[in-house]
């Protein structure tokens, strides 16, 4: 056995982490199209001198997964995931190359920090086990996953469907840092999204008296549900409610107090899309919105969109064309997944790591809902599908420190 720990392997061959992750962004995984096919050959040939078992699982030939074991030395298996596509760029709007360069301790490129930089430090911290001859406590297994961008169904899902995910425990590298504040992500919201029509008379534009404007009905709909619901305090289960207060804390610096209570205690509600009307010079009789509803976990999606179809029913012209919808999901602040992953990531970092819950859902709500307790966490910048997206050189390192300290802080927790 080598003297030398995964992670101080990690910390000495920083240079060769960079260069992998510099590997991983020089190609282009945009999605649309999301083509992952050379991205996951890459991954192969990185892993194929260690002793590790790789397989590559595709519904979607062009969009491949790639599933990597490590064996353990004793029962309960830990998972990481990771999505190999990105989301588009446009060159032009980019002063660095979007396919990878290093400037000082930086590292730019589309990935780079979401999450092509979070992959390469779970890829090196399987080398650092390797290098070290370190058996992990538990089997590790690695998900690198394609069409998470677009929400597709040849990533993830495919792979809970066919049931090759085996996992006690997952950790998304989904970045989860904001304006220098470190976080593991606990929970999501849940969504209804609405597909709303709207029937009104046409008339010509200049007698709109003759006429009922179905626009103008349409959103005079969206206005009354935004003050029927938008106003009402949500009902959050009691064992949500501390997340709730340290999301509110988490993000009050950068969207203030007021602002941050108000996105978990209250429902919001988007006017995503608005289309109607033929010429500016006729009364539309015809009109389509999508509305987009967030919700806090603990709170019972089917509840409230039943409250919403009655709000509808009361709006003259207006239907319902077409919904979904999902439930917020959470684990506890002070469950073993979540202790380990914010103690870990509090040693490593030396600063406070808060146990908040996301704005939006994700990859962590198919798993909740697959039964395998999920969070996300990766150190990251606040350049998160911008132009010019980098990362530190430095948060390469510690996310692949953490990443391989992980297993031995989990076994811990849950013997």
């Amino acid at each position: 056995m080598s003297d030398e720990t995964p992670a101080e392997y990690v910390r000495a061959h920083r240079v060769e982490l960079v260069e992998l992750a510099l590997d991983l962004l020089g190609i282009d995984t945009s999605n649309p199209p999301g083509d992952t096919r050379e991205i996951a050959a890459a991954v192969e040939r990185f892993l194929e001198p260690l002793p590790v078992d790789v397989e590559r699982f595709a519904v979607d030939p062009a969009k491949p997964n790639l599933l990597v074991r490590v064996p353990g030395a004793s029962d309960g298996t830990l998972l990481y995931n990771g999505h190999l596509d990105t989301v588009p760029f446009d060159t032009d709007a980019w002063a660095r190359d979007p396919l990878g360069e290093r400037v000082g301790e930086r590292v730019y490129g589309r990935g780079a920090t979401d999450m092509k930089g979070a992959v390469a430090s779970m890829l090196f911290a399987i080398r650092a086990f390797a290098a070290t001859d370190t058996v992990p406590p538990v089997d590790l297994q690695f998900a690198f996953v394609s069409d998470e961008e677009v929400g597709g169904d040849a990533g993830l899902s495919a792979l809970l469907e066919a049931g090759r995910l085996d996992a006690d425990a997952c950790v998304i590298g989904e970045p989860t840092c904001e304006e220098g504040r470190h976080s593991v992500t606990v929970a999501d919201r849940g969504s209804i999204w609405l597909t709303l029509e709207a029937s009104g008379e046409g008339a010509h534009g200049s007698r709109p008296v003759l006429g009922v404007n179905a626009i103008d009905r349409l959103y005079d709909a969206v206005e009354t549900m935004r003050e029927r619901f938008g106003t009402r305090r949500l009902e959050i289960d009691a064992d949500v409610a501390p997340i709730v207060e340290e999301s509110v804390e988490y993000y009050a610096p950068s969207m203030g107090e007021a602002t941050a209570r108000d996105l978990f205690w209250y429902p919001s509600i988007n006017l995503g899309v608005l289309e109607g009307g033929d010429a500016i010079n006729t009364v539309p009789q015809s009109a389509r919105a999508e509305v987009d509803v967030r919700l806090t976990a603990g709170v019972h999606t089917p509840d409230v969109l039943a409250g919403i179809r009655e709000c509808v029913a009361d709006c003259e012209g207006i239907t319902i064309a077409d919904v979904s919808w999902s439930v917020g999901t959470a684990e506890a602040p002070g469950s073993p997944l979540v202790e380990a992953v914010a103690s870990t990531a509090a040693d490593v970092t030396g600063e406070r790591v808060f146990r908040r819950s996301a704005t939006g859902g994700g990859d962590a709500k198919k798993l909740r809902n697959a039964g395998v307790p999920t969070v996300e966490f990766a150190l990251g910048t606040d350049t998160v599908h911008a132009p010019d997206e980098y990362v530190p050189v430095d948060v390469l390192v510690d996310n692949a420190v953490v990443y391989a300290q992980l297993p031995a802080r989990w076994q811990s927790q849950i013997d």
